[in-house]
């Protein structure tokens, strides 16, 4: 689990990073527009699409520290090992969802490129967007499946 974990964490900062670039950018184009008229072209498309890819990103690490929401209504009198059980089965719902999105979103890229969809304003190739969307679906799924094989870390652990 050390390795997920590790991986989790790096596609967490390259969330980061893409998302403090896309900041910069917005920055950038509305102190041009609003003090000079000058802007950048197709910017709410790059920040749509790196947001996307982003969002992505921040999968794996929210499932390696069970960042996911948990709603323990009906189950909050149940003894450790049903709860357990019940986190193993969910995580591998999880794995089994992960791993569908992961298919259907290397479907659309494959789909995206063979037809040459772009954005409007810029052409930015959409495929790109769908292929970096793939790797931390699959880690996700990897993620959740090995929790609902092995269990889950302790606290300490995913901190």
């Amino acid at each position: 689990m050390n390795i997920l974990g590790f991986l989790a964490r790096l596609c967490a900062i390259l969330a980061g990073v893409l998302l403090t670039v896309i900041t910069l950018m917005t920055c950038v184009s509305l102190i041009g527009r609003n003090t000079s008229g000058w802007t950048l072209v197709g910017d709410f498309e790059l920040t749509g699409s790196v947001a996307g890819a982003a969002i992505a990103l921040f999968l794996p690490l929210a499932q390696y520290r069970r960042g996911n929401i948990i709603v323990d209504f009906f189950t909050a009198r149940a003894s450790k090992a049903v709860n357990d059980r019940l986190d193993r089965l969910g995580a591998l719902l999880v794995a089994a969802a992960m791993s569908l999105m992961a298919w259907r979103t290397a479907i659309g890229g494959l789909n995206a490129w063979s037809s040459g969809a772009g954005s409007m304003m810029l052409g930015f190739p959409e495929w790109i967007v769908y292929t970096g969307m793939v790797p931390p679906l699959v880690l996700t799924a990897v993620i959740a499946l090995a929790q609902s094989l092995l269990g889950f870390a302790d606290e300490a652990e995913t901190a």
